[in-house]
């Protein structure tokens, strides 16, 4: 399904939930289905994300249903999820998390998309004593306040582009000179997320005394970074980082092509979601991309099998992907967790699941899944892959690699 078709079915799903609103209040389970409520960006800066990870969700959903769905007190119950539309803005996060309490009765969560909004559900969650199994919140400040219901399966966000760091400075000993002789520029979203990327990357650069040479933040329409690129073109980093979600990402793209940046290590967030290869074709060559998950790791589970058995079903089940965004695979994870802890507690009694879902640890075809205390998955590592010929290849860490990496940065090969 296109993306059109997608926003047409959404609009006509959003208005008949609506209409609901004015009925009885749903139950959290209904019958032989157990609703799991979440309020998402369709539309807005996240929506593009937010897509995705509602196919995603919903393939999650789908397979577990055809496996015969969840067993609670000897009984087999299909999963369904009710979705809003939160319009990318976190105050509107937090008020359809209300409404899907209090007017609709659902006591199980998926998250919604980004940091910022997730950063918004936290606290409803906590209000209400109702678990939330997120998959595309990682700004760490979500795991340090306590929260005792919010739980993620993805890694958090100050690891998205640090081990960039640690590859320039094995590049720079591999051709004679001092890690600390690297020089950075970077420029950074202005909104939860991207701002803990930051953090990272300026911790792991301290630790090799490289210098950080631009520090900018993008505009906050993201439409128009050439004044960071000016920079770029007049200092000669050696290294350039971005962090901008989806449209920060093509706004990057588009204009390193337009301005002919030569920086030769380029990372940018959000590769694959923003669809930079078939948008800007050969001029992203090279560039590296942080990712939750790849289909070319050895990570499998009973749900979906391998990472590349998942890849050929998300590709099989929706049109037009050429590479699967992480942020769908973690969506679909993020379903085998209520799934698994349902069955755990074997009730419906919240608490109970709540302490089952922090007890869980079983391993998907996302990656392994081990909740720490404050609710972060201890399992899994970020990995990064390179654009090489229009593929998107691992080359970072070593152990997780399946290609070499290509430096200095060759776009146009």
């Amino acid at each position: 399904m296109n993306t059109k078709r997608l926003l047409t079915a959404v609009s006509a799903s959003l208005a008949v939930a609506g209409l609901a609103l004015a009925g009885p209040a749903q139950a959290k389970v209904e019958g032989d289905t157990i609703i799991l409520g979440s309020a998402i960006s369709f539309t807005g800066k996240y929506s593009t994300n937010g897509i995705h990870a509602k196919n995603g969700y919903d393939l999650g959903v789908k397979r577990i249903n055809e496996m015969g769905g969840v067993k609670v007190g000897g009984k087999s119950y299909k999963l369904k999820v009710q979705y809003y539309d939160d319009e990318s803005t976190p105050l509107r996060t937090a008020q359809l998390l209300e409404r899907l309490v209090n007017q609709d009765g659902v006591k199980y969560f998926l998250g919604p998309y980004s940091s910022a909004t997730t950063k918004a559900a936290a606290p409803i969650m906590e209000k209400y004593k109702v678990p939330m199994v997120e998959a595309e919140g990682a700004s760490r400040s979500l795991f340090n306040k306590g929260y005792k219901y919010l739980f993620a399966v993805l890694s958090t966000s100050e690891q998205y582009l640090a081990s960039t760091i640690s590859l320039a400075a094995e590049v720079a000993e591999k051709n004679g000179k001092k890690p600390s002789d690297v020089k950075i520029a970077m420029a950074f979203e202005n909104d939860p997320f991207s701002l803990d990327v930051r953090a990272g990357v300026l911790e792991d650069a301290k630790k090799f005394n490289m210098k950080v040479v631009i520090d900018d933040k993008m505009p906050r329409d993201l439409n128009d970074i050439s004044s960071t690129l000016t920079k770029v073109k007049a200092l000669k980093p050696d290294v350039l980082l971005l962090s901008g979600h989806s449209k920060g990402a093509a706004t990057a793209a588009r204009q390193i092509k337009e301005m002919k940046i030569d920086t030769p290590m380029i990372a940018v967030t959000h590769c694959e979601a923003a669809k930079i290869v078939a948008k800007f074709g050969a001029s992203t060559n090279g560039y590296l991309c942080p990712t939750q998950w790849a289909e070319t790791l050895s990570y499998k589970g009973k749900y979906f099998g391998s990472a590349a058995d998942y890849d050929k079903t998300f590709k099989k089940t929706y049109d037009g992907y050429k590479n699967v965004p992480y942020q769908a695979a973690q969506a679909s994870a993020s379903v085998l967790v209520w799934k698994e802890a349902f069955e755990k507690a074997n009730s419906f009694d919240t608490d109970k699941v709540r302490d089952a879902i922090a007890s869980i640890e079983f391993e998907t075809f996302y990656g392994p899944i081990k909740f720490a205390p404050e609710g972060n998955n201890l399992g899994k590592p970020m990995v990064l892959r390179q654009i090489q010929k229009g593929a998107f290849n691992v080359v970072a860490p070593s152990k997780y690699a399946s290609h070499p990496l290509a430096w200095p940065r060759k776009p146009e090969e």
